[in-house]
């Protein structure tokens, strides 16, 4: 079975989902469906880094690939989320190529990064060290989100840097940097996502996006646009959407 690693570079279609309850049950139930990885997010979300590092543990231990969306482009958050097991990381607002260099350097150790050693459950709490070393190298994820319009006129030189295995847009937020918070259907932000993909495609780089909406339409609509990097959802919102939706039928 090939790691998201490989699939990323075969530039295969993922889908993955997004964790924001610190819930290790609900960790365990989007772990065991056909999901091809699941981020806990640490940016918009109260899960501390010791719940974090549960919910790796368990989508690790029910065979899903787990990442981090850590809340800043920080190399102590980068290190303790990697440490904890985790296969990547998912970094926000990386608006120029120097900030996506600290992002790679964070995860990586010398030479190719400056991330400092630690013997936590991902090097097996010291007993496995060397392996870890050698998976890092070859396997480890880094996913830089593209969610503000200054990330955009600096699209080529972010995803230049060796180390950025993809990206992945941010609606909300690159809508917001624009003027106009959840205006997705705007002729202006359409064309902006528009040029991130013919820059991604030329680059031959993995383009991402977030669908928010626990709706498969719009996923599949983003995939016939070109987007290989596909994150759906997010944990709170299809439940709700759901005891909403079935509520109302009940009621009606």
């Amino acid at each position: 079975m090939k790691s998201l690693k490989q699939r990323i570079k075969n530039n295969e279609l993922t889908v993955g989902t997004w964790m924001s309850l610190p819930s290790p049950a609900i960790a365990e139930i989007m772990s065991k469906q056909k999901f091809d990885w699941v981020c806990v997010d640490l940016e918009h979300s109260a899960i501390t880094f010791s719940q974090a590092e549960d919910l790796i543990r368990i989508i690790d231990l029910s065979g899903n690939t787990p990442l981090v969306r850590v809340g800043h482009n920080d190399p102590l958050i980068i290190k303790r989320v990697m440490d904890a097991g985790a296969h990547g990381v998912i970094v926000p607002m990386v608006n120029s190529r120097e900030e996506a260099m600290q992002a790679v350097e964070s995860v990586k150790y010398p030479p190719e990064g400056k991330r400092g050693v630690g013997l936590s459950r991902a090097q097996r709490h010291g007993l496995g060290f060397e392996a870890y070393k050698k998976w890092l190298a070859k396997e480890s994820v880094v996913i830089v989100q593209i969610e503000h319009i200054e990330a955009i006129h600096h699209l080529e030189e972010i995803l230049s840097v060796p180390g950025v295995d993809g990206s992945l847009i941010g609606p909300y937020d690159l809508s917001a940097s624009m003027g106009f918070p959840g205006g997705f259907d705007r002729k202006d932000v359409k064309e902006t996502v528009a040029r991130y993909l013919k820059v991604c495609k030329t680059m031959k780089k993995l383009p991402g996006y977030h669908v928010i909406p626990p709706d498969n339409k719009i996923v599949k609509e983003k995939v016939r646009q070109g987007f290989r990097f596909v994150a759906f959802s997010i944990d709170a919102l299809i439940l709700s959407r759901k005891i909403q939706d079935e509520l109302q039928h009940i009621k009606g």
